[in-house]
């Protein structure tokens, strides 16, 4: 049986990266999966190829900073599918400066995207999980949100999802409604791809690993799916960390 039989899950930051990995290894294991992005043309392309491939999924517009936006996305979630069972809050923006770089609306723009939209889709999505008989909530956090990147606003919204997440455990646990946080190392998306791009920069990483080398999207996928799943019913308020070792140091 695939792990996520007879679920419907909604993905923000749905059209590359992390989240489209998790958005076609979830139509894999056997759930209706809308994916949200403000990349529509992109969004669209993997609506179509986990369609064309077996799966069963619908692209929706999504600026995850847009309450507005969240409460249509989750109603075209249950309009088209009947109800909502998982929810990961992927979307996410990078920004490494430190204190004195960082200017006032870099500051805002970080918070606005990866702590007030995880804020906005958790705040959303609750009343149809609550309809549901619950649900599992996956916040993609960061190493960052752990310990010091380098990157004084993006380390703080990660630290923020990190809190959030538990807050959210322990308030709406006794509705069946889990809720954990995964803290990826370095991952190969487009997002970090600048830090990738010389060798030297490259060598400086992975001897940070101690595994010695760089994971992919379909990594992290592989432990959003156990959270989503019924596989981790008495799992929540955690912490998964996918990072080669590099916080055991």
């Amino acid at each position: 049986m695939a792990r996520l039989d007879g679920k419907v899950a909604l993905i923000s930051g749905g059209s590359k990266g992390q989240g489209e990995a998790e958005a076609k290894l979830f139509a894999q294991e056997g759930a209706k999966v809308v994916l949200g992005d403000i990349l529509d043309e992109e969004g669209k392309m993997v609506e179509a190829e986990i369609n064309e491939t077996g799966g069963n999924a619908k692209y929706v517009h999504l600026d995850v900073t847009s309450e507005h936006d969240w409460t249509a996305a989750v109603r075209e979630t249950v309009d088209i599918y009947g109800k909502l069972d998982i929810l990961v809050n992927n979307a996410g923006i990078l920004l490494r400066k430190g204190v004195e770089d960082t200017s006032s609306d870099e500051w805002d723009r970080i918070q606005e995207v990866n702590s007030k939209g995880v804020f906005l889709g958790t705040k959303a999505v609750i009343p149809a999980m609550r309809e549901a008989g619950g649900g599992s909530i996956v916040n993609i956090s960061s190493i960052a949100g752990l310990i010091d990147s380098g990157s004084a606003a993006y380390s703080a919204s990660k630290g923020a999802v990190r809190l959030l997440t538990k807050s959210t455990a322990v308030q709406y646990g006794p509705e069946g409604i889990r809720c954990n946080s995964v803290h990826p190392g370095l991952i190969e998306t487009d997002m970090i791809e600048h830090l990738l791009s010389h060798s030297e920069d490259k060598a400086k990483w992975l001897a940070k690993t101690p595994l010695g080398i760089i994971a992919t999207a379909h990594d992290v996928a592989l432990g959003v799916l156990y959270l989503a799943s019924d596989e981790s019913r008495y799992v929540t308020g955690s912490e998964l960390v996918i990072d080669g070792g590099i916080t055991a140091q």
